[in-house]
């Protein structure tokens, strides 16, 4: 049995050894030679999977580390009987950490009091769930947008996308890429928001059309971006534009990489029959990596900003990508996984 893996899944290396040959390679240069002879793959979102790279091969499975899976060609590889698994809600904690990091403290910079704001969240699924929940712990009213979900549950408790982006002054974007998210943060969206609303898009860079954004932003009370079109050579206009600029780096909490790799080796050991694995978890031997409690009742907004920022200085990545965003990948691949955080509802 082979498996290729990317080379920057952390917790991964050791694992398989006893089982397979385990070939790494760095995630954007795995091509069709490192794989036509591969079981398995084992990615993260800079591997394109499709025809190019899987036509001809012997890949049976791929398991990727990552919430997202529109970087791997769904229909192809159904129609060639390859397996897909991605890590389903695996660092939607650490994304719902960079959310108010990033809101308390734009807010605080620029002297926002966000009593009595609406919040909507577009597409509530793991990652906006865990937004909403802290959201309402935090007191705001929670404004939801989630077709699917709503034709799966029943319109009560959701509302139409119009509704939310001119009944909301916080509008943030937790949806997957596909078909009908691609773009849709265009300019007739930006139209229908409030003056002063405050913009975070922490889904996938795509779902927002940048030139939509650069001529809204005057009338925004703040745009916080992580994900980005054209990832890694991104717009650097667009990166001196906004309030908060990091390079894709929201879910990247200890815990959110821990349970991605976890849920991949899993998920492959099942299909391949390694018994040993099929509740694997990486050992964590380093000490302080568990996620911090929060009491963050009846305090004001500037505490809450405090203790925000205390957990996640989210500051320090803006002011890194800002002053080198060619080194993007890098940033990411080296980046130092934080603690996430959680309060008792």
């Amino acid at each position: 049995m082979k498996i290729v893996a990317d080379s920057n899944v952390p917790f991964l290396e050791g694992v398989f050894e006893p089982y397979a040959e385990v070939v790494y390679i760095e995630g954007r240069a795995i091509n069709h030679d490192d794989v036509k002879d591969a079981d398995a793959l084992i990615i993260r979102t800079r591997t394109k999977c499709n025809a190019d790279l899987l036509d001809g091969t012997s890949v049976k499975m791929i398991a990727t580390a990552t919430i997202g899976t529109d970087h791997i060609d769904l229909e192809y590889c159904r129609d060639h009987g390859i397996e897909v698994h991605n890590a389903e809600g695996c660092n939607a904690g650490g994304v719902m950490q960079y959310v108010f990091s990033a809101l308390y403290g734009v807010a605080a910079r620029k002297a926002i009091k966000l009593e009595g704001y609406n919040f909507g969240i577009v597409g509530v699924g793991n990652v906006g769930r865990k937004v909403e929940a802290m959201a309402r712990y935090l007191g705001f009213n929670v404004l939801r947008c989630d077709p699917p979900r709503a034709e799966a549950e029943g319109e009560d408790g959701f509302c139409s996308l119009d509704y939310l982006l001119s009944n909301s002054q916080i509008v943030t974007m937790h949806v997957p890429l596909n078909e009908s998210t691609r773009g849709m943060a265009d300019e007739e969206f930006f139209l229908k928001m409030q003056l002063g609303t405050i913009f975070i898009n922490a889904s996938r860079g795509e779902v927002l059309v940048d030139k939509a954004l650069k001529e809204a932003y005057p009338k925004l009370g703040a745009a916080i971006i992580d994900t980005w079109n054209n990832e890694p050579d991104v717009d650097e206009e667009l990166i001196d534009l906004v309030d908060v600029a990091t390079p894709h780096i929201a879910g990247y909490s200890f815990q959110g990489k821990l349970n991605g790799t976890a849920m991949s080796v899993q998920a492959l050991a099942r299909v391949f029959g390694i018994e040993q694995l099929y509740e694997f978890y990486p050992a964590d031997d380093e000490v302080g990596h568990e996620p911090v409690l929060l009491d963050l009742k009846d305090k004001k907004q500037g505490e809450i900003a405090a203790v925000f920022q205390y957990n996640y200085p989210i500051f320090t990545d803006d002011f890194r990508f800002r002053m080198e965003p060619k080194d993007f990948e890098k940033m990411r691949s080296n980046y130092q996984y934080r603690r996430e955080i959680y309060v008792e509802q």
